[in-house]
């Protein structure tokens, strides 16, 4: 209780006015903003992603067989996992940038930004793999011009964005961007040190009451009186 006979109450929220964005509004620009940042990593993948070397080669039972060079099949794994690591960079950014919209802090932001790492990573696969086919093209096993006198044709085969062709590996390749992205969202949210998260509508929450006895600005507390002589 303070001197003035009112209940102490905490400071009220610092984000400020309310916002011009609707709450869906805004949802909506994190999801469509995370699916264009999906292109340009999908680009970038394209660009960066290394190829992988090898050669189809006629048997001697006329038979046409393809194989890597060294250890160029190792670029399969080394692709995908670059794929990953861009996709999980791109979420931690985006939940961090998304957590500085102070407004609209809550779990209708967190739920688009774990729908928008999903939609990212899905248009990031989705262009990295057309831009990386587009830059190797194909192997063609069947139409390699190998011949009983030139039995070797060198190819360059575009690299693979996923680590595996099963439903399992593309569904965790594409929701492990949103767990991140929650991760780190989650994190900011429990070192907020507001319940409201300082977000729109503020929450203008009573102090919890203590034992202390309030004084005017001027007095100096009690301290422990000396004993009696």
């Amino acid at each position: 209780m303070s001197p003035s006979g009112e209940e102490p109450r905490a400071p009220m929220s610092p984000s400020g006015e309310e916002p011009r964005t609707s709450p869906g509004r805004a949802a909506v620009t994190v999801v469509a903003g995370m699916a264009v940042a999906g292109v340009l990593v999908g680009a970038l993948w394209a660009w960066l992603a290394p190829g992988i070397h090898g050669v189809v080669a006629l048997t001697d039972d006329g038979d046409r067989v393809q194989a890597y060079l060294g250890n160029e099949s190792e670029h399969l794994f080394t692709a995908a996992a670059m794929a990953v690591g861009f996709l999980s960079v791109l979420a931690v950014i985006a939940a961090v940038l998304v957590w500085q919209w102070r407004p609209h802090r809550g779990p209708l932001q967190a739920s688009a930004l774990a729908v928008g790492s999903v939609a990212a990573a899905a248009v990031a696969t989705g262009v990295g793999a057309l831009g990386a086919h587009w830059r190797y093209g194909s192997v063609d096993v069947a139409g390699a011009p190998v011949s009983p006198e030139n039995r070797v044709h060198y190819v360059v085969e575009a690299p693979a964005v996923f680590f595996g062709h099963s439903p399992l590996v593309i569904a965790a390749t594409l929701l492990l961007p949103a767990a991140v992205a929650a991760t780190v969202y989650l994190l900011c949210a429990v070192s907020a040190p507001r319940d409201d998260l300082g977000g729109w509508p503020p929450v203008d929450y009573l102090a919890v009451p203590t034992d202390r006895t309030a004084t005017a600005g001027s007095v100096p507390p009690a301290g422990p009186s000396s004993p009696l002589p």
